[in-house]
């Protein structure tokens, strides 16, 4: 007969399972059972915080420096309402955090027991995801789907509710079957017509603009690659978001700074002035755009994205290219190269006078401050 194992037991053969290192967490007495089985897995390690707050930012900010999920562990009531700030910085930020909550048992839950909340109705609208679990049964399901979730497609976070009578409860465990990754394949929806579109614009314009976003990171480190070379190949000037510094080397002559209303004074008027507009993995923010009737008033608009939700949501675009930005901006190079059009050359003179223009601003700057 197979061993059975705890609810508490299933949660870290899960982490294990998904190669987690760290978890970030605070003990209450609705986790006690996950916490006392915590010794028994050397190869986790558990930061102690002092709020559930400070677990949730701190696993985010290992999520963004190691490139994999944040892992957090609250207890049930205020341990979860307290992480709830973490969460939604989580989810407006595309940060992919798995969050493990402990419930009270669920013969009590909605008895108004002690330290009970509504934890999946509180999170629902800030999580990609959440779920109660209520059967032992789909435990390791549910948390290897949570962590899918949380960092395919626009990553973000997600929440496990698990009551503590399910992590006392027993049952066999099984590793999850072994999936082909797609490398965000199946996620993309533009076509090479879409592709040809975008060149023939680029190709037409006369002041274009690469306005780059957190989507280049999530991406990955191919993905600034990709970016590089696209920037290098036409020859156009990039600004970047908050969120996306750090996918262009801020010291190249082509690179304006950051936007935004804490951004340069040339990449802001730049962004105003242009006759193509070409987001790279942004979302129009407002800290971006100001008033949405005066922004870019004079562009064509194209936004590429993985998440079709973020297209048109904000700012009316000409052209959406949905899908994995590193394989849009591969295409996009590929096509340029196959086709051998070299718009470095051919878009020389027509946007020189763009740099010329640009140049006067950042001038105007230097003489101003």
């Amino acid at each position: 007969m197979s061993k059975l194992y705890s609810g508490a037991e299933i949660v870290f053969k899960c982490l294990e399972d998904q190669d987690v290192e760290f978890i970030f967490g605070y003990p209450g007495g609705a986790v006690l059972p996950i916490y006392d089985e915590l010794k028994n897995h050397s190869s986790i390690k558990h930061i102690l915080v002092r709020h559930e707050q400070g677990a949730g930012h701190a696993a985010e900010g290992y999520a963004r420096s190691s490139g994999k999920p944040g892992v957090v562990l609250v207890t049930s009531g205020p341990g979860a309402t307290n992480v709830v700030t973490a969460l939604t910085d989580a989810y407006m930020d595309s940060v992919p955090l798995v969050c493990i909550s402990g419930q009270v048992p669920t013969h009590l839950i909605g008895t108004d027991a002690f330290q009970e909340c509504d934890t999946t109705g509180i999170t629902r609208p800030c999580t990609k995801h959440n779920w109660l679990v209520k059967d032992i049964k789909d435990l390791s399901k549910i948390l290897h789907e949570a962590f899918r979730v949380a960092t395919t497609g626009r990553p973000g976070p997600v929440l496990v509710d698990i009551p503590k009578d399910i992590q006392f409860s027993k049952i066999n465990y099984s590793k999850p079957r072994a999936e082909k990754k797609s490398n965000g394949k199946s996620l993309n929806r533009f076509s090479q017509d879409d592709i040809d579109n975008l060149i023939d614009l680029m190709n037409k314009s006369k002041k274009p603009i690469f306005y780059s976003g957190g989507g280049v990171i999530n991406s990955g480190p191919e993905a600034s690659e990709s970016l590089r070379e696209l920037v290098q190949l036409t020859g156009f000037p990039i600004t970047s978001t908050l969120q996306g510094l750090g996918a262009y080397p801020g010291d190249d002559n082509q690179f304006l700074g950051m936007l935004g209303m804490h951004g340069t004074y040339e990449a802001n008027n730049a962004m105003h002035d242009c006759d193509l507009l070409i987001n790279i993995g942004a979302r129009f923010d407002d800290r971006i755009t100001g008033k949405i009737d005066e922004f870019s008033p004079h562009s064509k608009k194209i936004h590429i994205d993985i998440d079709p939700s973020s297209i048109n949501k904000i700012i009316k675009v000409d052209l959406a290219l949905v899908g994995d930005v590193n394989h849009v901006l591969k295409s996009i190079n590929k096509t340029l190269k196959s086709k051998k059009i070299d718009l470095k050359k051919s878009n020389k003179q027509k946007i020189s006078k763009w740099w010329e223009q640009i140049q006067k601003m950042e001038d105007k700057k230097l003489i101003e401050f």
